[in-house]
């Protein structure tokens, strides 16, 4: 009766969807407010308004919606960017920039997610010492041939 459609797909965030409970705990900054200087946190961040300066959230999320716009470096433990970002980008375990998301600045992360239509301009640094799922399962893998080991090879 209440079930989302599955027709609909939306990946636009919602406030109470940000903690990692779903309790809707954390900070918002409405599209309203606009903050000049550095933010420190505790927990996760919705940015829909201006910031100009830093962001730290080592251990949370910080989300940027549409209308968010920042002129600062942003340093969280993940990072979703929907709206506009100048500046740099480090992501201790990922970053994603959104279909609706607009990057000017590098990103450092172990793992980073541009969708199809993200505009974004700098560079990407990822860690190498962080092997990725695909690597791993590569030299995992053992091909299976379906030609006998005595067959001759021309």
């Amino acid at each position: 009766m209440f079930e989302k459609s599955k027709n609909s797909v939306d990946n636009s965030r919602d406030v109470t969807q940000m903690s990692a409970g779903g309790s809707g705990r954390g900070a918002v900054i409405g599209p309203s407010v606009k903050i000049v200087g550095q933010i420190s946190c505790a927990e996760d961040l919705l940015i829909e308004g201006s910031v100009e300066g830093s962001i730290s959230s080592e251990s949370h999320e910080v989300v940027v919606g549409v209308s968010g716009t920042l002129n600062a470096d942003v340093r969280a433990h993940v990072v979703l960017i929907e709206g506009t970002v100048r500046g740099d980008i480090t992501g201790l375990e990922k970053v994603v920039v959104c279909k609706t998301g607009n990057v000017l600045g590098n990103i450092d992360s172990p793992r980073v997610t541009l969708e199809d239509g993200a505009k974004f301009k700098g560079s990407i640094e990822m860690d190498p010492d962080v092997p990725s799922v695909a690597a791993s399962a590569a030299s995992n893998f053992k091909p299976v041939s379906s030609v006998p080991e005595d067959a001759e090879v021309e």
